[in-house]
């Protein structure tokens, strides 16, 4: 069965969805005809996103103000979901954002704020989507990171965030299994979105300037497709991006490599 095949008539709800990672794979959807649901805090991008897709031929999406720090977000979420479509077939986990710095320049503060966002704003959207993603025998998705396989300096608050959420994808798929529903850990490498344009406090920075070469950024079509390819496969977990893959290769069978690698990265 293709991608489009397989979202097709599938109703999706997406966290996040306001940019980046969450926004293309909107569009995508919607060109697969799905019926969608987004969700994210910057209600005024999604009503654009939503123009844009209903203007480009889509179905109109349900559009839901949410924050995913927040109890009941989710839930409402949902509720707009089933409300407007009658069922949700795939959840999305994708809202998250990087803290950095040093260990010694960051606060127990913002490791909470890390957490709070990454990995419990995740299980808020796990447990609101599974009781409907169970009715359908349907699929989870969880945007992690190729930092919950490979930590460098300056990102301990990100990688100890993306690291809980590979821990804890390893753990339940088996348990969502036995309801019928399909668990798809994503873990993206460098990829075009505004992440680096996030400050610590979770602000969005339009004016900052992405600090990865633009050689290394893999266009979020592409990333995307991927993606969608590998939940609509129930993959337990995709690598994205060739970069991505290599690094989780050299992490699994040649550790003090990468180790050595990162290093002569910093001096460099």
């Amino acid at each position: 069965m293709s991608t489009a095949t397989f979202f097709r008539g599938k109703s999706v709800l997406i966290t996040g969805a306001s940019s980046g990672i969450g926004e293309e794979m909107a569009v995508q959807l919607a060109a697969h005809g799905a019926s969608l649901t987004l969700a994210a805090r910057r209600f005024d991008q999604l009503e654009q996103l939503a123009h844009k897709i209903a203007t480009g031929g889509g179905a109109r999406p349900v559009i839901v103000p949410c924050d995913v720090t927040r109890d009941g977000d989710l839930e409402r979420a949902v509720q707009a979901a089933v409300g407007a479509f009658g069922k949700l077939d795939v959840a999305i986990a994708n809202a998250g954002f990087g803290v950095r710095g040093a260990m010694k320049t960051l606060t127990i503060d913002d490791y909470r704020r890390q957490i709070e966002t990454n990995v419990f704003g995740v299980l808020r959207t796990l447990y609101a989507a599974l009781p409907e993603v169970a009715k359908t025998r349907g699929n989870l998705a969880i945007i992690g990171s190729v930092a919950g396989w490979v930590s460098t300096q300056g990102t301990s608050a990100y990688s100890m965030s993306k690291f809980a959420l590979r821990g804890l994808a390893d753990a339940i798929t088996p348990e969502l299994r036995l309801s019928g529903v399909k668990l798809t850990l994503i873990s993206p490498g460098f990829v075009v979105s505004e992440f680096h344009g996030v400050d610590n406090a979770g602000v969005h920075h339009p004016e900052t300037k992405d600090r990865i070469p633009a050689w290394l950024r893999v266009p979020t079509e592409l990333a995307v497709r991927e993606m969608l390819d590998a939940i609509a496969r129930g993959k337990r977990e995709q690598i994205v991006t060739f970069h991505g893959k290599v690094l989780v290769l050299l992490q699994r069978f040649f550790p003090s490599l990468n180790r050595a690698l990162a290093g002569r990265v910093r001096r460099g």
